[in-house]
């Protein structure tokens, strides 16, 4: 948790504890997406079988957007007056990211474990989301539009899961 004190500056009309409290939901936010764009390029280069080029090359933007998710991140934990943390460290430390189980592995296997990645990042984003409601909207606003592009990455890979009676491969 990032203490009050560290934060030295923050933006106009937002308290120091409170970007203190946004600073730590948002180091979250970062490991998560940190996490997530690690794990869909360890897919890209793991995937085998049918519909391999396919699920290949749909990784790749997914990817670059969530980078570019991370940096945005890391970017506004700074804005704020905090210190962004993305070193490998703060990844392997036991927290609240899944570990990916999957190495070299079909595209089924594969995409249903990335739909349940998807799952969790997305859950976990809306619940900061939702907690930086009366925080700072601009900071939620950021995490809307992120949520935006999550979900419509997560509507891709279900589609490669979705039968044609709508039933998912991964719903039970």
């Amino acid at each position: 948790m990032t203490d009050a004190n560290a934060i030295q500056f923050t933006v106009p009309g937002i308290e120091r504890a409170d970007a203190g409290r946004i600073v730590d939901l948002l180091q979250h936010q970062l490991n998560d997406y940190n996490g997530l764009h690690l794990t869909l390029k360890h897919v890209h280069w793991n995937v085998v079988g049918p519909n391999f080029i396919a699920v290949h090359k749909m990784l790749d933007p997914q990817i670059d957007a969530v980078r570019a998710m991370t940096d945005e991140v890391a970017e506004r934990i700074a804005t704020l007056g905090g210190s962004p943390n993305g070193t490998p460290g703060v990844l392997a430390e036991p927290g609240d990211r899944s570990n990916y189980s999957l190495g070299r592995a079909n595209t089924q296997a594969h995409l249903e474990a990335v739909d349940l990645l998807y799952r969790e990042v997305i859950g976990r984003a809306r619940a900061v989301a939702d907690a930086l409601e009366k925080l700072d909207v601009v900071t939620q606003d950021l995490l809307v539009q992120h949520l935006h592009q999550l979900e419509l990455f997560h509507w891709f890979v279900r589609a490669h899961l979705e039968d044609a009676s709508g039933q998912l491969a991964t719903d039970d």
